[in-house]
């Protein structure tokens, strides 16, 4: 949950930030959200309204990705967690979750950049979108997220020297047929990336920790990951966990996503690529605010339209 002081035209500025660790993608059960996962989410949608409610919050959005989108019991899942929330639950489809991200680093990066590329890693799926304007020319969504691969390709703490060698065929082999709009595009003059995933991994190859603040340049080169991928893979989680930017909540999946980040700089050809700290929720923020009408009128809030004041995006 975001909590921000924003209107139109303004940075959105965080005001309060309350977060669970949950990797909702690696707690489906034969295609289901379990009942443990529903108590969690609805008791942390409990909070997250208490606390709106203490901040004085004058509208709320509320927004699921890839985990409830696919579950079989989703619809029923997503009514649920809208009566706790106080607020219908809204579903983005993979391409919007790009797009929206896409945005975020759009405006963080400004039009300088010019052709921009944006690679983002959640739990449950690998966003990426290209263009030279706000609005992405290609926006593509692969079901290859650091929890997904991990739960699906890397059984095993540490994983062995095979199946990191089969998951990372698997891979390859499932981007490879989703790329081609990105490759068919204009070639990028800047590449970004958001999401903890890539945060961990650039730390990992020397970037500067968090303490230092967003506006720190940080970058990870193809050449440096593979060293990180080569690190991480005879390691447990265990010890992962002991590495500069990895937490323990992200130890057990952070190999999966380097190899999703491995391979999508190898297909697209990106040498080197730097760390946007602006990703999906701040897209959503500032996609709100530019539907407000000259008049102040909020938009439908299907369409991720309107306030002038402050709000809370849940994702």
């Amino acid at each position: 949950m975001l909590v921000v002081d924003a209107h139109h035209g303004a940075r959105p500025l965080p005001a309060v930030s309350h977060k669970i660790a949950l990797r909702l993608s690696e707690h489906l059960e034969d295609g289901r959200v379990g009942v443990r996962a529903i108590s969690t989410l609805t008791g942390f949608l409990d909070e997250a309204r208490t606390l709106a409610e203490d901040q004085g919050v004058e509208q709320v959005l509320a927004f699921a990705t890839s985990a409830l989108r696919e579950a079989d019991n989703g619809e029923a899942v997503l009514t649920m967690l809208g009566e706790h929330a106080g607020t219908p639950v809204h579903v983005l489809s993979g391409a919007d979750e790009a797009r929206m991200t896409f945005l975020a680093a759009r405006r963080w990066c400004g039009w300088s950049a010019g052709t921009l590329l944006v690679l983002d890693i959640g739990g449950g799926s690998l966003e990426m979108a290209t263009g030279m304007d706000e609005e992405p020319d290609a926006a593509i969504s692969v079901p290859l997220g650091a929890g997904r691969v991990t739960l699906d390709m890397l059984p095993g703490d540490p994983p062995s020297a095979d199946t990191i060698r089969d998951a990372r065929r698997a891979i390859r082999a499932q981007l490879a047929s989703s790329v081609r709009p990105l490759l068919r595009a204009q070639e990028p003059d800047t590449v970004v990336a958001t999401s903890k995933t890539f945060r961990s991994l650039a730390r990992l190859a020397g970037a500067a920790p968090s303490s230092e603040g967003p506006l720190v340049e940080r970058v990870l080169t193809r050449e440096a990951l593979r060293g990180v991928v080569a690190q991480l893979s005879p390691l447990s989680a265990g010890q992962r966990a002991d590495l500069p930017g990895v937490s323990v909540t992200r130890a057990p999946q952070v190999l999966g996503g380097a190899l999703v980040a491995e391979a999508a700089m190898d297909l697209l050809r990106v040498e080197r690529l730097t760390i946007c700290p602006w990703a999906l929720r701040e897209g959503l923020i500032l996609r709100r605010l530019d539907t407000l009408s000259d008049a102040g009128d909020a938009a439908d809030e299907t369409d991720v339209g309107g306030s002038d004041t402050r709000w809370i995006s849940v994702a």
